[in-house]
């Protein structure tokens, strides 16, 4: 693997041994690929937000005495959504450590396109690796 930032796509291995470019149309796919990849963490984002407000406001009108117990389901799903994100924010930055340009590019891009997508609340994470 290159560990210098690079343009140069000649017989580029993204992540996996199998995952290499061979050709222009290999690159394109790939590239197309990891704008998805990445835009569908901002999705799981928007979908963990969402889960989080609605499930507020759903144990805010439960009875004291059924509290606890949709709490801790409500944490155990949250946790859920919590490594699905840590996972997925980890492989990104696989892609990025890449050090090809075209692939960094594509994963802003990816970002770029999945917030105009899917990000119809305010950001309550930073934008880190996770």
């Amino acid at each position: 693997m290159n560990m210098l930032f690079t343009w140069d796509t000649t017989n580029l291995c993204i992540v996996f041994p199998q995952w290499r470019v061979s050709s222009t149309l290999t690159l394109i796919i790939s590239l197309l690929g990891v704008i998805l990849l990445t835009a569908g963490y901002e999705f799981v984002r928007e979908m963990s937000r969402r889960y989080e407000t609605s499930s507020a406001e759903y144990v805010n009108k439960l009875p004291r005495k059924n509290v606890d117990n949709a709490e801790k389901k409500q944490k155990l799903i949250k946790a859920v959504f919590y490594a699905v994100q840590v996972f997925y924010s980890f492989f990104i930055m696989l892609l990025f450590m890449t050090y090809n340009g075209w692939v960094m590019l594509s994963v802003a891009v990816g970002a770029f396109v999945g917030y105009l997508a899917f990000g119809d609340s305010s950001s309550t994470k930073s934008v880190a690796c996770h």
